[in-house]
């Protein structure tokens, strides 16, 4: 089975190489919301449907933003019916929306789950008679999306630049994973301004969601040059900024810096794919609605050490790459610095080590979904068994 795994690997590999994945135009600066909005080329009175969250759309800095939109000629058409999970359910009453009111384009404001949502809606406008459910897997959309601009207001999914989006379906107590080229945003909008009012808390989850991503797509035996560079960059940045940003939110220095990194960690793992943090976190939020961010950060140590000496080259090479180990250290001691490292910058953020919410009787069910996941879509550097994914639960599970 592994040789199977191994070979729908080198074919997505080859897909990357031969075919390419697409890249969104980045916009950065005091009039990056308008140059993109102009690119996007609409006739004067366009109806642009706004995907964000209720909470999003009572800050002022939102309502500066749709005045700006307004002010390019277009009508804003506000959809902030978005879980923190998006639901099935958020997609299709976000398209309805899109058709009822006769929308042209599409800008998403908020986070991960705002811009994935906006993602599918996208999908339902270009697919209209698919199902949600139709999307999820590899290549299932195949159709140029509506024009669409994306705009991060957490420094952690990556969303804006890459390929999938992913969705709820509570019923089941399921996340579907929708991947196509097509689900590149056309246009990212990176405004650090729109983060300054994240509570300290979700600016540390988001941004070791972003330090995962970089993690584990340099740990991805599909990871190129690109993909290896950008994580690197990534990881640099958030070791280096998110300290300052936790500690002082209005550093809007440390805010845009943060919002790079997790640019350059979704361009990485959206031609690397993830691992196996993200394939045990997807099954805590879908069936307890655990934050993505905050999942990630409390598998992260108990899956790279997991790993252990058969991942300490790329674990070396982001620690020196980083400067938190000596050069002259052997491979192995660099390795650990960067998981001390990882472990000090985790407790001075106050970051939990366990899950309130996991129930140890969930832990069979939730390790056979977390593999089932990832086999064979993750190209992990080495397999996990199902006994070895319940330790890692059992771990983090608070102990009867």
């Amino acid at each position: 089975m592994a040789l199977l795994y191994r070979c729908y690997h080198f074919i997505l590999k080859c897909i990357v190489v031969l075919i390419g994945v697409p890249d969104p135009k980045l916009h950065r600066g005091e009039e990056a919301l308008e140059n993109a909005i102009k690119a996007l080329q609409l006739k004067n009175g366009s109806h642009v449907l706004i995907v964000t969250d209720k909470t999003l759309i009572e800050l002022p800095i939102i309502i500066e933003q749709l005045a700006c939109i307004a002010k390019q000629d277009l009508t804003p058409i506000i959809f902030d019916d978005v879980n923190p999970n998006p639901t099935i359910k958020n997609v299709e009453q976000g398209y309805l929306h899109y058709q009822q009111n006769h929308c042209h384009a599409i800008i998403a404001i908020g986070g991960g789950s705002v811009i994935d949502c906006a993602k599918l809606i996208g999908a339902k406008v270009a697919k209209p008679n698919k199902a949600v459910t139709d999307f999820k897997g590899l290549f299932k959309v195949r159709k140029r999306l509506p024009p669409n601009i994306a705009i991060p207001t957490t420094a952690g999914t990556g969303a804006e630049t890459t390929v999938a989006a992913v969705v709820n379906d509570p019923q089941k107590q399921l996340k579907y994973a929708a991947t196509d080229f097509t689900l590149v945003p056309q246009h990212a909008v990176l405004m650090p301004q729109l983060s300054t009012s994240l509570p300290a808390h979700l600016t540390a989850t988001t941004a070791i969601d972003a330090l995962t991503h970089a993690i584990e797509a340099l740990l991805s035996i599909n990871c190129l040059s690109f993909s290896r560079q950008r994580a690197l960059q990534a990881c640099d940045l958030i070791f280096s900024y998110l300290p300052n940003a936790y500690c002082k939110g209005s550093d809007l220095y440390a805010r845009e810096q943060l919002l790079l990194a997790s640019f350059y960690a979704g361009q990485a793992f959206t031609r690397t794919s993830v691992g196996y943090v993200h394939a045990i976190s997807h099954q805590l939020s879908a069936n307890y609605g655990t934050a993505h961010g905050l999942s990630n950060a409390v598998l992260l140590l108990p899956v790279l050490r997991w790993y252990g000496n058969r991942v300490d080259s790329t674990l070396a090479l982001i620690a020196r790459h980083c400067r938190l180990t000596s050069l002259d250290y052997p491979i192995a001691q660099q390795a650990e610095d960067l998981l001390c490292h990882i472990e000090q910058l985790l407790g001075s953020m106050h970051i939990q080590v366990h899950f309130e919410e996991l129930r140890q009787e969930d832990i069979d069910t939730l390790a056979s979904s977390a593999l089932k996941e990832a086999h064979p879509d993750y190209p992990v550097p080495c397999f996990m068994n199902l006994k070895e994914c319940q330790n890692i639960l059992l771990s983090v599970s608070v102990k009867a």
